[in-house]
């Protein structure tokens, strides 16, 4: 596994230049819609990267940067409604002209995801909504909205900083700050601050009543960016809709206990039933030698490498690497180490 074993393409959607990267085979998974995002820089994320890989071992997984962010054309501004948003994704779709796929909308891009769902039944398959919401308005105060955005329009370095305390509440100072780092590089400060007010201004509840398409909404606890109860209406507002509870309170899905997230969706996707809350909690304690193990896997190194590094033997390493997926209840490798990428000691 190499950091660069995604394929990015640009696609012209109306009057802009829209990229998007494909990995994977099997049937479309589209994620997208973030409001700061970078395939590139994404793509270095360890964690990121290991969650979109568990995900590509059944589907092909198709990502892209709203116009206006990350490698999309950035001369012009971010889209700043939800019908810009949505005609984005349906242009970027019409371009990539697969039949039928299945939609992925966190966060943001629930809205977006969940408007192209109402609206395109005969090409959605299945919808998945992760720490979502109907109505920007409900995300904080009206005062602490606008003091957000207002910090990030006028002093974009603190207001990325001030952002990454919302977004990684359990992250180290250096890993914060990194991720400031990356959301001034996805934006620029008046790109970002005109996709935050955007944001807070989408109201996706007439659209999320028209969803007739198989819907899974998933939503940890105690998300610190988007509060539970708005994941919970949600699924109250999308008929027939399928509502999992997940612990923790990291807001990005390859964060945290990212293994019950892609397990939800998996199941999701595969008309399998979800695992009851207390089938979801892994109880496991991994030995220092798998952990090493297990992060010399998420770096792309084979066994014999890893052999060759730890100095042991190939059948020593696959054999931790076998005991740990057993422990963790994981189907494969790439899955136990991004247990290991997730769950620091």
């Amino acid at each position: 596994m190499t950091a660069d074993d995604q394929v990015v393409r640009h696609t012209q959607v109306d009057d802009r230049t829209v990229a998007w990267s494909s990995i994977g085979s099997g049937t479309p998974l589209v994620i997208g819609g973030w409001w700061a995002s970078h395939l590139a820089l994404n793509w270095e994320d360890r964690a990121f990267r290991m969650f979109v890989h568990a995900l590509a071992r059944r589907h092909t997984v198709i990502r892209y940067d709203r116009p206006g962010t990350g490698l999309s054309d950035r001369d012009g501004p971010p889209p700043v409604s939800l019908s810009d948003e949505l005609a984005a994704l349906a242009g970027l779709l019409e371009k990539i002209d697969y039949p039928r796929l299945s939609l992925l909308g966190a966060s943001a891009g629930s809205a977006v995801a969940s408007a192209y769902a109402a609206q395109n039944p005969e090409r959605v398959d299945r919808l998945v909504l992760y720490g979502s919401y109907p109505r920007g308005a409900d995300i904080a105060s009206p005062s602490a909205r606008e003091l957000m955005v207002s910090i990030v329009e006028k002093q974009w370095g603190l207001g990325a900083r001030v952002l990454a305390d919302v977004f990684l509440p359990n992250a180290t100072a250096n890993d914060r700050e990194e991720f400031a780092r990356f959301q001034r590089r996805s934006a620029s400060r008046e790109a970002a601050s005109t996709a935050l007010r955007a944001v807070y201004e989408m109201d996706s509840t007439a659209y999320l009543s028209r969803v007739r398409v198989p819907t899974l909404v998933l939503h940890r606890r105690d998300d610190r960016a988007i509060p539970f109860a708005l994941g919970r209406e949600v699924a109250d507002t999308v008929p027939g809709a399928t509502f999992v509870e997940l612990n923790g309170e990291d807001h990005f899905p390859w964060l945290g206990d990212s293994l019950a997230v892609v397990d939800a969706i998996e199941r999701f996707l595969g008309g399998l039933p979800q695992r009851s809350p207390a089938e979801q909690h892994t109880p496991a304690t991994l030995t220092i030698r798998e952990r090493e193990v297990l992060t010399l896997v998420a770096q792309g190194l084979t066994d014999a490498q890893i052999a060759d590094r730890l100095v042991l033997s190939a059948h020593t390493v696959h054999r931790h690497v076998a005991n740990a997926r057993t422990k963790l209840g994981v189907p494969s490798r790439a899955a136990a180490a991004a247990w290991v990428l997730t769950h620091p000691r």
